[in-house]
């Protein structure tokens, strides 16, 4: 896409990465709904892995399945299939690595019988403490260009933190 940087950044500290990211697309996000241009077109962890139920792919962390299987829109069987796999996933969280979760994902599809399951971290070369992100730089010029007072200080405080990884 144009306009467009892609880049891996590593983190020391994944809670305080997460805090940070966060605290810049929320005012991203505030921005965009007053002027239409997000700089930050997508942040992909470590541990990501997404689920196509009936409405679209529902994102959520390695860990986070419990609070995310309710709003799944599938069958009873192929939600136990997931939770099989998944508490497997989580109980191990602490020891996982790129390759293992990638491995869990090709064994639940296989087990689900369809590719329903996906994880990009493995293809984009991530690791523990390491996320993918797309920054739009001709949306990043556009705010700073236009902005003005209060959503001046709210960019400047969103560049900021994002700065500290980029």
């Amino acid at each position: 896409m144009g306009g467009t940087v892609s880049r891996i950044i590593r983190f020391e500290d994944e809670e305080e990465f997460i805090e940070d990211i966060d605290f810049a697309l929320e005012r991203f996000s505030y921005l965009a709904t007053k002027y239409g241009h997000n700089p930050v077109e997508g942040v992909i962890l470590w541990d990501y892995v997404g689920v196509q139920d009936e409405e679209g792919v529902k994102v959520f962390r390695i860990g986070e399945f419990p609070f995310v299987e309710g709003t799944l829109k599938l069958d009873l069987d192929r939600i136990r299939i997931l939770e099989q796999y998944f508490d497997e996933m989580e109980s191990r969280r602490d020891e996982l690595t790129v390759e293992e979760i990638n491995y869990f994902v090709e064994m639940l599809n296989e087990a689900l019988g369809e590719e329903r399951v996906y994880y990009d971290a493995y293809s984009l070369g991530l690791d523990r403490n390491t996320a993918y992100i797309i920054v739009n730089l001709v949306a990043l010029n556009y705010l700073e260009g236009v902005l003005e007072g209060k959503d001046r200080e709210i960019f400047e405080e969103a560049v900021e933190a994002l700065l500290k990884y980029v």
